[in-house]
């Protein structure tokens, strides 16, 4: 089934297995030597699982080119000697790797940046230095040192990092490039840069040396680069001496969603057949490709030599063993929603995954068989209650899983009914799995009562009954038009054409999304999606920039909260920005400060801005918090029977799976 995804591809000198590359991904680890064991085995982990190229988070070629103060970079022998430890590990298990050369430029967290130009990014507070003439050349040839201390310590090539707005693609566009010298100008003055950078490390390196150029293919600026300078720049690459060329897609700093979960499985992969078809040295193809099926599917239609699945390879490092075996359906799919891995990287925490709490924590969360089998009783079927019951079947106990509804997944199967959520339903079909694989016995249907737990006399009892919607005792709220997000999410209660929301946290703009789109989603329909977001190719505007055009909104909406702060201030930190601007072209009305005072036959009463006013609306739909589920908590613990709090039964703050997961997952590991 998959023969062109685990087909070999010659490169030459060497051959790599298969067509998967891990691309990169900053983890945190690379940012200090005492946490390179742990990187080692985070990347060995994955050299077992089958990846045929792994690129490692980005590492400075000095101290200007600085991600932020004292993070990751090569500058010396003696940190490439340090670096064996991760090579090692990654060739003893039959694997490749190769280093990512990353200087920030101007998106760099500190005060010794520089960039092309004096021109502040809009995602850091500091304003870069520009650079003179002579300190260019001090950038290529920390470049060029960088990738021969990546031989030294025993890495199979280097990437060089030359997209999503860092220092390479500043000097490439006009709006970040002033200069009036050799680098500066016309296009290809400003392009000599990346080119001179791959020249010079390919002399440096020898011709037996993978050498791969992130090479943007969009930006998604305004005056971004033409299709015509992308591929002068491809073609002079080639020429440089690159091995192969890595898709980059779209500046940091753009307004336009990339790899979030709203975005469509492949939705650049035709950048990388155009690209394709004027180059000879191969072409990887990347964004939003998370399952086999789709990557078979890019490389048979030939829109790409290779595929890059970076966030997949978090979420499964088995990724490419399960497809060699068979066990496709077995592969825990990464669902795009960055709350464990990108959210983590920008907030300075070290990254990992909301599927798989074990990635870049291998050392530290073991899973090993239990010294004493158990019969352990785990109730509740959503995310906590899954990954605790199968992960304590895997390591030997005796599992019943009680769920009272006639399916697993808890809240999942809420989330995945919201247009853009749909990759939710891969977490539960993957747990799916793995109760069967793990021989987790499951009862579904059907409340399991304090006096059945008793009488089954187990060891332990896992309470992962979840939440229930918060009380916000409104006057009037049992007004006929008066919901919770239940009722909505489930179908249970027809919704009118305007609609109150009160609560503006993830399920008040989950509730927004829900409502207010009809018909296909766009995460499931890639013309549809670059229409709403005004993507088009950049060979018709620079920088591959349209006018938005969204669908009309099915509802007319207001989302209401008390709090003044601003709406959806608690979303991801990666893509709060993303479900803002979706409403936003739903032309939903976001009222923060809001005080409820009651509801009647007319609407909404409330006080904005100290001010009375009413909504007059058909529906109002409650998103006021949760509280945790735990009836079964005092009369268990009241018959001394071992009791473990997860998930929303033990904090339901927010609904929030990644810790939910996290908490089960180290519980299991430790009973």
């Amino acid at each position: 089934m998959y023969q062109n995804l685990l087909a070999p591809l010659n490169l030459g000198f060497t051959t790599l297995p298969n067509r998967v590359l891990m691309g990169s991904m900053h983890t945190g680890l690379e940012d200090r030597t005492e946490y390179f064991p742990r990187l080692a085995e985070y990347f060995a982990a994955r050299a077992r699982g089958g990846v045929g190229l792994m690129v490692t988070g980005g590492f400075a070629p000095n101290i200007e080119g600085w991600l932020a103060p004292f993070a990751s970079r090569l500058t010396t022998r003696r940190a490439a000697e340090r670096h064996r430890l991760i090579t090692k590990a990654v060739h003893t298990e039959g694997g490749r790797i190769a280093l990512q050369i990353l200087h920030a430029g101007r998106y760099g967290y500190h005060p010794l940046t520089v960039a092309p130009s004096r021109i502040k990014s809009p995602i850091t507070p500091f304003t870069p230095r520009a650079l003179s003439t002579a300190g260019v050349e001090r950038q290529i040839k920390a470049f060029v040192r960088c990738a021969t201390l990546a031989r030294e310590a025993g890495y199979d090539g280097v990437e060089v990092m030359g997209s999503e707005g860092y220092f390479i693609n500043q000097f490439l566009v006009r709006a970040t490039n002033r200069r009036e010298d050799i680098w500066g100008g016309d296009y290809k003055n400003r392009m000599q840069l990346p080119v001179e950078i791959v020249r010079r490390i390919r002399e440096a390196v020898g011709p037996d040396f993978i050498l791969i150029y992130r090479l943007s293919l969009i930006d998604l600026i305004p005056d971004g680069q033409s299709w015509e300078e992308v591929v002068m720049l491809a073609k002079a690459i080639e020429q440089a001496g690159a091995t192969l060329i890595n898709s980059g897609i779209g500046w940091h700093e753009a307004r336009i969603p990339t790899i979030a979960t709203s975005v469509p499985r492949g939705a650049f992969t035709w950048l990388a057949k155009k690209l394709k078809s004027e180059i000879s040295i191969p072409v990887c193809t990347s964004n939003r490709i998370n399952d086999p099926q789709t990557a078979e599917q890019i490389l048979a239609s030939g829109d790409a030599d290779l595929v890059s699945m970076a966030r997949p390879l978090l979420a499964d490092p088995d990724f490419v063993r399960k497809v060699t075996e068979g066990r496709a359906s077995s592969i825990n799919t990464c669902i795009a929603c960055n709350q464990a891995c990108l959210d983590h990287t920008f907030s300075k925490q070290i990254a990992s995954c909301l599927v798989n709490p074990r990635a870049a924590y291998e050392t530290e969360i073991v899973i090993r068989p239990a010294r004493v089998a158990k019969r352990i009783a785990v109730v509740g079927a959503g995310p906590a209650g899954l990954a605790a019951a199968t992960t304590l079947a895997e390591r030997g106990h005796q599992v019943t899983l009680f769920e009272s509804d006639s399916r697993i997944g808890g809240q999942f199967n809420l989330a995945k009914r919201v247009p853009g959520k749909e990759e939710f339903e891969q977490t539960l079909r993957y747990f799916g799995e793995r109760l069967r694989e793990t021989g987790v016995e499951l009862k579904l249907g059907r409340a399991v009562t304090v006096a059945e737990i008793i009488e089954a006399k187990f060891d332990d009892v896992v309470i992962a009954t979840g939440v229930v919607p918060r009380d916000p005792s409104i006057p009037g709220q049992s007004h006929a038009s008066v919901m919770s997000y239940l009722d909505v999410l489930t179908g249970r209660r027809e919704v009118g054409r305007r609609v109150a929301i009160l609560g503006a946290g993830g399920i008040g703009f989950d509730v927004a999304t829900f409502l207010t789109h009809e018909g296909a989603s766009s995460a499931l329909d890639r013309d549809l999606w670059m229409k709403e977001w005004g993507v088009t190719d950049p060979a018709i505007a620079r920088g591959g920039l349209a006018a938005p055009a969204p669908a009309r909104p099915a509802r007319e909406v207001f989302l209401l909260q008390r709090k003044t702060s601003k709406p959806g201030a608690g979303l991801g930190k990666t893509t709060g920005w993303i479900h803002r601007s979706a409403l936003k072209m739903k032309r939903v009305q976001m009222i923060a400060g809001a005080q409820y005072l009651s509801i009647d036959d007319r609407g909404l009463h409330i006080l904005e801005g100290g001010q009375p006013r009413t909504l007059e609306v058909d529906s109002i739909v409650l998103c006021t918090g949760q509280e945790p589920r735990r009836e079964l908590e005092a009369p268990l613990r009241a018959a001394e029977m071992p009791v473990h709090l997860i998930g929303g039964a033990d904090v339901a703050a927010e609904l929030d799976a990644k810790r939910a997961i996290r908490q089960a997952t180290l519980l299991a590991v430790t009973l």
